[in-house]
């Protein structure tokens, strides 16, 4: 198992939280096998890894049960864990070839109104703090590049061209790709840069990192979700946001207003054109809806 991870790392070059979670995983997989009397993977049969997944859904009195994405998640890396065995010359059978991940129910992405991110966004800046410029600099690239809130906290100061208005975002494996940003991204990181990045970098020893947290280092993922819990509360926002939620509602915003699903793929980093129609039925909906009330012939 750990020489399958270490070639996730090394060699497929995945992303270091992906293979966290592929650890997990595989450890709850040793401990379904050590419950059944299995320590080799040769001696693994189909319906061991059939019972895992069952296992997965249904849980048991020391493990609750799983989602079905979770569950999905898991049986990938089994998958991947005899897949691998196999071509590494371990046991002389994929055992877990045929077993299927079951299929996660499709749920659309959630999106806020464009009236409550701007919302949002001018709450961030409004007391005028070295940490509200921040944050509003970290609010109005999470919206205006599309990020994952890993892209964006770890966004050092080169990786930004105020002049061309782009932003060098590093994704998932290691891939990278240049996104734009609008002026009301830049006018925040220019005043950030200039009258607040500074002062927070003179607490530390030095980073190039773009977003500061209040001691001079780099900011954290955890940190960066509770600044945008915070200000959406402050901002009178009930529902729940993430930076996900960011994301969501740029990509929808995008093909609301005519974007092509494709442009949308390479500004949001996906690798397939798949993941990036989910945002399409959010679109779908909206005019069905407009349709339904402004035709005279929608309804009877």
């Amino acid at each position: 198992m750990q020489a399958y991870l270490d070639h996730l790392s090394v060699e497929r070059g995945l992303a270091r939280n992906t293979v966290t979670s592929y650890r997990r995983d595989l450890r709850r997989y040793a401990e379904f096998l050590d419950g059944r009397g299995l320590a080799d993977l040769a001696a693994v049969r189909p319906q061991d890894v059939s019972g895992f997944l069952v296992h997965l859904r249904e849980g048991d009195a020391d493990h609750q049960s799983l989602a079905p994405g979770s569950a999905a998640r898991s049986v990938v890396a089994v998958r991947g864990l005899h897949r691998f065995a196999l071509r590494e010359g371990l046991v002389e059978l994929d055992v877990a070839c045929d077993v299927k991940p079951p299929a996660p129910r499709r749920r659309l992405p959630k999106a806020l109104p464009v009236d409550e991110v701007a919302a949002i966004l001018a709450a961030a800046g409004a007391a005028g703090t070295a940490l509200a410029l921040r944050d509003r600099a970290l609010l109005e690239m999470l919206y205006g590049t599309g990020a994952r809130i890993s892209e964006a906290v770890g966004l050092d100061v080169d990786d930004l061209d105020l002049t061309s208005g782009t932003a060098l975002l590093s994704g998932k494996g290691g891939k990278q790709r240049v996104v734009p940003f609008g002026s009301y991204a830049a006018a925040a990181v220019t005043a950030y840069l200039t009258r607040s990045r500074p002062q927070l970098v003179a607490a530390g020893k030095g980073t190039p990192a773009m977003f500061c947290n209040a001691r001079g280092g780099r900011l954290s993922r955890q940190s960066a979700w509770t600044v945008l819990a915070r200000t959406a509360q402050r901002a009178g926002v009930s529902r729940e946001v993430s930076p996900h939620t960011l994301r969501h509602s740029f990509a929808t915003h995008l093909l609301d207003g005519g974007a092509d699903v494709r442009v949308v793929q390479e500004l949001l980093g996906h690798a397939s054109v798949t993941t990036t129609q989910v945002y399409t039925l959010v679109t779908v909906d909206k005019l069905r809806e407009v349709y339904a009330s402004a035709h005279p012939r929608a309804l009877e």
